[in-house]
C-alpha cells in the first residue's frame, strides 16, 4: 500500500504525522542515520536527546551504544511506535519519551550531553530558530548535531516552499550561542535509492560543542 505523503502545508503539522504513523506499515528503515553514527561513535556515551525521533531508530542505536536517551517528537503515534521498537530491541530501560514540537521546544531546565536532530525541515528558514532552541538543551561540554537535506537538483523537483525548507550547514551558524564552537560545518554526499533510482544527495551536517563551564568564566 502506498503510504500517505504529507503535502507542503501538512509536512510539519502533527495531524499529518499522526495519520502517517497510525497504520501498521513501518515508515522508516529503523537503521540509524549515517551522520549520527559517524559523529556519535567518537563521543563518550552520556545523556542524549533526539528531537524528531519518529519511530526511534536513532534513539535505539544510541541506547545500544550505552547512552541514556530521550526521544522527542510531536506525534503521539510516532512515540508509541518508538517505545515499542525500543522494547523489542531490549533497550527500554535506557530510553524515555517526550511529546514536543521542535518549533516551540523549551528545555525547561533539562540538559543533555548530546542533542541531535535529523531531517527536520520547518518551512521558511525555520530550522535556524529550531537550532537555537535545541542549543539551549546542550550541557556544558556537550555536543549539538543537526543534519538535514541540502538543496539539490533532486530537491528542485519539489515545490518551492519545500525546496526553501532545505538548508546548508553554514546557514545554521547564526543560531549558535557564543559559548559554542562549530566543529563540523559541511555537506556530506550520500548515495540513496528512491523509487528504484540511485541518486546522490548531500546531508547538511552541523556539529558544535558547548564549552565546558570552566572555560566560560
Amino acid at each position: 500500500m502506498h503510504r500517505h505523503e504529507p503535502s507542503d502545508d501538512e509536512m510539519f503539522e502533527p495531524s499529518s504525522w499522526e495519520e502517517r504513523y497510525a497504520g501498521e506499515a513501518q515508515v522508516w528503515s529503523g537503521r540509524p542515520n549515517p551522520q549520527l553514527v559517524a559523529e556519535a561513535s567518537a563521543l563518550t556515551p552520556g545523556t542524549a536527546l533526539d528531537v524528531g525521533c519518529g519511530e526511534g531508530g536513532d534513539v535505539i542505536w544510541l541506547a545500544q551504544q550505552g547512552w541514556t536517551v530521550t526521544g522527542a517528537d510531536f506525534s503521539v503515534n510516532g512515540l508509541a511506535r518508538a517505545a515499542r521498537h525500543a522494547e523489542q530491541a531490549g533497550v527500554a530501560d535506557r530510553t524515555d519519551w517526550w511529546q514536543v514540537d521542535a518549533r516551540t521546544f523549551d528545555p525547561a531546565g533539562r540538559s543533555y550531553d548530546l542533542v541531535t536532530t535529523h531531517f527536520l525541515h520547518p518551512p521558511d528558514g525555520g530550522m535556524v530558530e529550531v537550532t537555537r532552541r535545541l542549543a539551549g538543551a546542550v550541557a556544558p561540554g556537550g555536543h549539538l548535531l543537526v543534519v538535514g537535506h541540502a538543496p539539490s537538483e533532486l530537491s528542485n523537483q519539489h515545490s518551492e516552499s519545500r525546496h526553501r525548507a532545505m538548508f546548508v550547514a553554514e546557514e545554521l551558524l547564526p543560531a549558535l550561542p557564543e559559548d559554542f564552537e562549530a566543529l563540523v560545518v559541511e555537506q556530506r554526499p550520500r548515495t540513496v535509492t528512491r523509487d528504484g533510482l540511485t541518486v546522490e544527495i548531500d546531508d547538511s551536517t552541523l556539529l558544535a560543542r558547548r564549552r565546558p563551564a570552566a572555560q566560560q568564566a
